[in-house]
């Protein structure tokens, strides 16, 4: 069954009130067609919806293949209040990607730092968060699940993804998405309300490397290792090594089992 959005806001009941959908059968990204919709005044809960993305983007610029039927792929905007910190929102985000994914039934899902959803430590989806540009407390959230792996998506990426459903498995698409923004509403409530530290207690228990001994690369310098002791109030990666605790920041850092 497609994604419609009659059909989401009944499930939604009386939160549907919150958002202002939009199903497109095709775009290039739905973050770049939100971010021109933020950009021209579009409210706080608009989403956009799309069964196929041409010119999806994940982090560091990486292609998100997305092809109808296969693929979950949308955007939120949410507007903060002025003097409300970003710090954690991806991972804010991600938990309550992982508690959607609970009520539909994928409860193993785990998160990895900074914005990735894993299964059997696959990547099974990923989170992209843009601030929109000269609103700085205006944020694009974009999020994208596999439902089944793409036929065309190349080989070394299958090997490391993950699927919610096997390859003749069915979803009600329609209570997904209902579920994703019913806890992306209550999750950003909190955010907003008390920061990520709120809601860093129930990442900390969805981290799927916590107290692992881990490898981190970097664009700017050699891979390190150490153990992940998770995160700390403000979403920074810790990592312990050589005898001392470090903070990482970067968005450009990736993590792999060591």
């Amino acid at each position: 069954m497609p994604a419609t959005v009659a059909a989401i806001a009944a499930k939604l009941g009386v939160a549907a009130c919150r958002f202002d959908i939009d199903v497109l059968p095709r775009c290039d990204s739905t973050n770049a067609v939100l971010l021109s919709r933020a950009e021209a005044g579009a409210p706080s809960g608009t989403v956009v919806i799309a069964e196929e993305q041409t010119a999806g983007r994940g982090r560091r610029g990486r292609t998100w293949f997305a092809s109808p039927g296969d693929s979950l792929t949308f955007s939120l905007l949410w507007r903060f209040a002025p003097g409300t910190a970003p710090a954690g929102l991806s991972l804010a985000v991600g938990v309550a990607v992982a508690r959607a994914l609970q009520r539909v039934g994928a409860d193993d899902a785990a998160l990895k730092w900074p914005n990735d959803i894993l299964k059997n430590g696959r990547k099974l989806g990923g989170i992209l968060v843009e601030l929109v540009p000269g609103a700085p407390h205006a944020a694009v959230i974009g999020i994208g699940i596999n439902l089944h792996l793409p036929a065309g998506m190349p080989e070394d990426l299958h090997a490391a993804s993950a699927a919610i459903l096997a390859a003749d498995g069915t979803v009600d698409v329609n209570e997904l998405y209902a579920a994703l923004l019913d806890e992306l509403l209550a999750t950003l409530e909190t955010f907003a309300a008390k920061g990520f530290p709120a809601i860093r207690p129930e990442w900390l228990a969805h981290h799927a490397w916590q107290g692992a001994r881990v490898s981190l690369s970097s664009d700017f310098g050699p891979p390190r290792e150490g153990i992940c002791l998770g995160v700390d109030p403000d979403g920074a990666l810790l990592l312990e090594a050589d005898g001392r605790v470090d903070r990482i920041l970067s968005g450009e850092v990736s993590l792999r089992p060591a």
